[in-house]
């Protein structure tokens, strides 16, 4: 049951511009992450096809199932890598700055790619442009906790998280329209989020809470002053009140996002796969399929991920989860282990999607509650980050044991390596409820003077935080 706010305003008076600007620089960036990644995920078929054979590598089933995977897998490694590296650096010297580096990271080396002439080649180009890919959700979702302070709070993060799969569906779209010119060209347009970075660094402010604490760190440690938050920060949080959230957060992004990815990436070469072996599909009949259905996944995937929020101030954090991991394991579990036809693809993406897409959305929205400011980018880039060190391993297994244990069956390979997802119910057991609670504050401490430092206001206009009984 909510309890009604005294003297609750409208959106226009609660919420303010600087708020709505922080939602539009980090929903935009969010966007154009998903729009890079996902144009390699649709295009890795074709590229494999030309770069094995400059590698000195035949180009059949295996080989392309192996090496694509072991690209993708060298993505999430770097991903995690930049995660965390980006993540303790957006706790010390601020969120925005920290984005602009990431953004442009991801962007030039994913355009850069284009001009791969080995699978090699694009391996650790890809490397390097997950490693800017890093940044921009846990940095993002940090910035919208610390900025809507208000009853808005979940649901401006669910609008942000919605970004990445409405970047799915545009490169999806950008795809059908033009897949035909080849796949260089698709990922040379890789380049257009680096555009962002001016709007980010003109428009987008540092939180003033982060601007206080980073200045009372600086403070203290002039003055040979310490206080708990001078802790290294990946030391604070595999210890004290920090351990439990931490292995709990981990446990539901690790299980996400082995869910995710094992499905996101083989799910076109699946398809692609059932359209060779028709023997009524024409020339390019592959691309326009992948093309669809990736769209109908994203389609469920926008709606997941920006109703998560809406979810969760309705029926709670760990309901909300509950509802996105069933629905993911009933999806996963009818369209991956039996044989269906295009048509019952299509029907089970957009449910695919809304699970799959709002289980991540959550462990963004949830994971800025249980972490105090002083490390809430970098909480947020590990707890991921672990999460995809295992799941970089699920698209080359996948791969692997597809040709090893199931006679190429990538649909079997998919929905076994999907099953360990099942871990996020493992976390959800232990995860507390933080509907209508206020964000973790970090303690006052004394400044370089020995006095306490003055409070400050977290944002303008913010609004009270809801509460809930």
């Amino acid at each position: 049951m909510t309890t009604p706010q005294t003297g609750a305003g409208t959106v226009r008076t609660e919420i303010s511009r600087m708020q709505w600007l922080v939602l539009l620089g980090t929903t935009l960036g969010w966007g154009l992450d998903g729009f890079a990644g996902s144009l390699y995920v649709l295009v890795l078929g074709p590229a494999m096809t030309e770069l094995l054979p400059h590698s000195g590598i035949t180009a059949d089933t295996s080989a392309i199932g192996f090496y694509g995977g072991l690209t993708v897998a060298l993505f999430l490694l770097g991903w995690a890598v930049g995660g965390i590296l980006f993540g303790i650096l957006a706790d010390y010297f601020g969120r925005t700055r920290v984005l602009s580096l990431g953004i442009l990271t991801y962007a030039v080396f994913t355009a850069v790619a284009a001009f791969a002439d080995t699978w090699w080649q694009m391996g650790i180009l890809r490397f390097i442009a997950g490693v800017g890919s890093g940044v921009e959700a846990p940095v993002g979702a940090a910035l919208i906790a610390e900025t809507w302070r208000n009853r808005y709070r979940a649901r401006a993060g669910g609008v942000m998280m919605s970004g990445y799969a409405a970047g799915f569906f545009v490169a999806a779209a950008t795809y059908a329209l033009l897949g035909s010119h080849g796949w260089r060209m698709m990922m040379a347009l890789a380049v257009v989020p680096a555009l962002l970075v001016w709007f980010i660094r003109r428009y987008v402010p540092e939180p003033p809470e982060i601007e206080a604490s980073i200045r009372a760190r600086r403070n203290r440690k002039d003055g040979e002053n310490t206080a708990t938050e001078d802790v290294f920060v990946l030391r604070r949080l595999f210890s004290g009140q920090l351990l439990r959230p931490t292995l709990v957060c981990t446990a539901l992004a690790t299980g996400s996002l082995i869910s995710f990815w094992s499905v996101s990436t083989w799910y076109p070469q699946i398809i692609r796969q059932m359209t060779a072996s028709d023997a009524t599909a024409t020339a390019g009949t592959a691309d326009h399929r992948v093309a669809l259905a990736s769209m109908l996944f994203n389609a469920g995937g926008i709606l997941g991920y920006a109703s998560w929020g809406f979810l969760a101030e309705a029926l709670g954090r760990r309901r909300t989860f509950t509802v996105s991991f069933v629905l993911s394991a009933v999806a996963i579990g009818y369209v991956f282990p039996f044989e269906h036809s295009y048509l019952g693809f299509l029907i089970a993406m957009p449910l695919l999607g809304f699970g799959l897409f709002g289980a991540l959305s959550g462990t963004f929205i949830y994971g800025p509650e249980v972490f105090p400011p002083s490390v809430r980018a970098t909480a947020l880039a590990v707890v991921n980050s672990v999460g995809r060190v295992i799941t970089a391993a699920g698209p080359l297994v996948a791969g692997v044991i597809a040709t090893s244990w199931f006679s190429g069956n990538l649909g079997l390979a998919t929905a076994a390596i999907a099953a360990l997802g099942l871990v996020a119910f493992v976390g959800l057991a232990f995860a507390t409820e933080t509907r209508g609670k206020p964000l973790p504050t970090d303690p006052p401490s004394p400044d370089s003077t020995g006095a306490p430092e003055p409070s400050r206001p977290s944002a303008p206009a913010a609004g009270r935080e809801e509460s809930h009984s």
